[in-house]
């Protein structure tokens, strides 16, 4: 029933909901809400849009209020010259949903999605009932070489060097012969390629760097959301990882787990970085079960300050 439910979703989904837009702060925030229920809150990854939930929100539409969001310097959203910080995300995404008069969600993030998501659990625990964290950045320092390069100086304008037609004809060209050799290799390359075309202004590209250089550098990831997972406790959370993933190796999601007592791990096996594109009927079942078969999370003030004073526990095996 899900599968053809799926294949009859129509592909100019945003036409059939229609894209919103709000100021917040004095920039234009883009915006898609549907549905009635229970709020979700869908954050899309670096380079991404709303449109990469193309094939659940529709579905997940007829149960819940579903808000996807182009996030500051994505999609079609404004791209100024500001803060591309994971916590400024993080605050935004409280911002919309105040303005949005939506109190609570589950939040559910894609890479750096799942990283605001969990930045959210931490600096607003009143606004999650649960998580969902799909292949978050911020578990490790692996990530994918060419995202370091791209935090270096002047990338911006160097990438136009490197991102034009005939550049990517070239490399989807370089991809389709590799993978004669190993299929893997050619894992997510339409997502990878989609994102490089849609480098294709100075606002995008400088959003782009900036949100990277947030986060990591050459030597990769330099933020972590493990050292504050401790304060999730008691957030239903469920963990999604492709088990080919190139951007953010599957090993992060056993790291993530531990770090994350009572969480739900769910490793797609044929999947890359983007589990919810290769296998959407999977994912949209699982999240369906997920949010009816979990309580939402209660937050207590006086919860928060007593594991604020406990710790982690690796603080504690330290002392």
């Amino acid at each position: 029933m899900t599968e053809s439910l799926l294949r009859a979703v129509d592909p100019d989904w945003a036409a059939e909901f229609g894209v919103r837009y709000v100021r917040v702060h004095g920039y234009r925030r883009a915006y898609i809400r549907a549905g009635r229920g229970p709020a979700l809150l869908l954050l899309h990854g670096i380079g991404d849009s709303s449109a990469t939930w193309a094939k659940q929100l529709p579905l997940l539409a007829e149960r819940f209020t579903v808000l996807a969001p182009d996030l500051l310097g994505h999609g079609a959203s404004d791209r100024p010259r500001a803060d591309y910080s994971v916590p400024a995300y993080a605050c935004g995404m409280r911002d919309l949903m105040a303005l949005l008069d939506i109190d609570r969600a589950t939040v559910i993030g894609h890479s750096l999605g799942g990283g605001i998501a969990m930045q959210m659990a931490y600096q607003f625990p009143e606004l999650v009932e649960r998580l969902v964290l799909v292949a978050p950045g911020g578990v490790g320092p692996e990530v994918h070489p060419l995202l370091r390069l791209a935090t270096l100086p002047g990338a911006p304008a160097m990438m136009p060097l490197f991102n034009n037609r005939l550049t990517r004809v070239w490399a989807r060209n370089v991809v389709r012969t590799l993978a004669l050799l190993s299929p893997t290799i050619a894992t997510d390359a339409d997502e990878i390629f989609a994102t490089m075309a849609a480098m294709t202004d100075g606002g995008t590209r400088s959003a782009f760097c900036r949100t990277l250089r947030s986060a990591a550098d050459l030597r990769g990831q330099a933020v972590t959301i493990l050292d504050r997972c401790y304060m999730a406790e008691g957030v239903p959370t469920l963990l999604v990882w492709g088990a080919l993933d190139p951007v953010l190796p599957v090993a992060h999601a056993a790291v993530a787990a531990t770090a994350m007592p009572g969480s739900r791990l769910e490793v797609f096996s044929r999947a890359g970085h983007f589990p919810h594109h290769t296998d959407p009927v999977r994912f949209l079942e699982l999240v369906t079960e997920f949010v009816s078969a979990t309580e939402p999370a209660s937050f207590s003030s006086a919860d928060w300050r007593e594991r604020l004073r406990r710790g982690s526990p690796q603080e504690s095996e330290l002392i």
